[in-house]
């Protein structure tokens, strides 16, 4: 099969969970390109059979590159088995309201964008601070108070489940058959 994988990061979780997707596929014998959401202009999509796209909340959105890309390309995601990765910090909690706020969030990318994923899957992301600047590690500091983590604001820590993500690229390219 041909993927293709498109993402957009802001700290970087999200190309790091990209990557790792795409090298999943590899391995299992596919042929994945990986591709940053601005580097989409020129994209031939009839080239695959399938796309992952994956993007991160923050301040309840995903990043403005991907919310083009993704409405741009619509039409010949349509016509693709398609994965959407949402990837935020909220994933790794069970706190039903941050799990009612990311499914809005992915309510809203859909309603933007016009794209409808076949499946989506929301991935926990990680707090990043040695890439936040004061102000926004300040407020990271703050949300990690918020939900009770204890956390090194001098270190990255990261929520992503490597193995789930692993076992979740294995079952979309061979999803499990019905028996009926």
């Amino acid at each position: 099969m041909k993927n293709i994988v498109i993402y957009a990061t802001t700290d970087g979780q999200t190309r790091k969970i990209a990557r790792f997707c795409a090298d999943r596929l590899a391995d299992l014998g596919d042929t994945v390109e990986l591709l940053p959401a601005a580097e989409t202009d020129d994209l031939d999509l009839t080239r695959f059979d399938a796309a992952i796209l994956a993007g991160s909340v923050h301040v309840q959105g995903f990043q403005s590159v991907l919310e083009q890309v993704a409405h741009r390309l619509a039409p010949g995601l349509a016509r693709l088995r398609t994965l959407f990765l949402s990837v935020s910090l909220s994933a790794a909690g069970d706190d039903p309201e941050d799990w009612a706020g990311l499914r809005a969030c992915v309510a809203a990318f859909e309603e933007k964008t016009g794209w409808h994923p076949d499946r989506t899957e929301h991935v926990a992301g990680a707090f990043r601070f040695t890439r936040y600047d004061v102000l926004r590690g300040w407020a990271m500091r703050w949300i990690a108070a918020q939900k009770g983590q204890a956390i090194d604001p001098h270190a990255d820590r990261e929520y992503t489940d490597w193995a789930a993500l692993a076992r979740l690229m294995q079952d979309w390219r061979d999803p499990p058959r019905r028996v009926d």
